[in-house]
């Protein structure tokens, strides 16, 4: 299993200057359909995708990767010129700029790669159960199927029952640092994750009016 692959057309040091210099178990694949069959076949703990050329098809292949294994963290490779051009929080996990450091690299990988590991901590708030070693999550028996970064929102806030975190403070601990999105990012998640656990359990996600979000605290009162 390759730790890291990257799809593009360019060689890695064209894509990401900064990777060559870290010895990083890597695996290249054309920016292509065909490439990400390739990717899903070998299951690795992170999928980078060049999307400095050609944006367009860059993020259709993240769409498509979240699509059909949302479980497999994702980090597109963007120009800040194009950040805006396409809303490209809702297909991947991470994004880092051309030339990104090789310390910013290790940060967003070991980042997604911790995240990814899991453990064998379940999480269970109510009727929730978040198994954090396979990524299945249940409400009441029933199986919800999440993207990794719904998976790890739900997860934060699940474990923390009551505490309210603010935007910027979920964007911090979720998104990891510095996270190009924006605080829109985090409403769209929970919007998403609501209407995954339905309306007898949209509730386990509140809102608190100017602040931001926390989950029940289902032994208050």
């Amino acid at each position: 299993m390759a730790a890291v692959v990257l799809l593009t057309d360019r060689s890695p040091g064209e894509a990401l200057p900064a990777l060559p210099a870290w010895e990083l178990d890597l695996k290249t694949e054309p920016l292509s359909r065909e490439g990400l069959e390739h990717v899903l076949a070998l299951r690795p703990q992170a999928v980078l995708v060049d999307g400095v050329e050609n944006p367009g098809q860059a993020h259709a292949l993240l769409r498509e990767a979240r699509e059909r294994e949302p479980r497999t963290p994702t980090v597109a490779i963007v120009e800040r010129a194009d950040l805006e051009r396409l809303p490209w929080p809702e297909v991947a996990d991470e994004l880092l700029f051309p030339g990104a450091t090789e310390a910013e690299i290790l940060v967003r990988l070991a980042m997604l790669r911790r995240r990814a590991g899991g453990g064998e901590e379940t999480v269970r708030l109510g009727p929730l159960v978040l198994d954090t070693e396979s990524f299945r999550v249940t409400v009441a028996g029933r199986p919800l199927d999440l993207t990794f970064k719904e998976f790890e929102l739900l997860r934060f806030l699940a474990s923390r029952p009551g505490r309210v975190f603010t935007r910027p403070a979920l964007l911090r601990e979720v998104w990891g640092y510095d996270f190009y999105g924006g605080t829109r990012t985090v409403d769209v998640h929970v919007r998403r994750l609501r209407a995954k656990l339905g309306p007898e359990h949209e509730h386990l996600i509140e809102t608190v009016r100017g602040v931001g979000y926390r989950s029940a605290d289902l032994d208050d009162g």
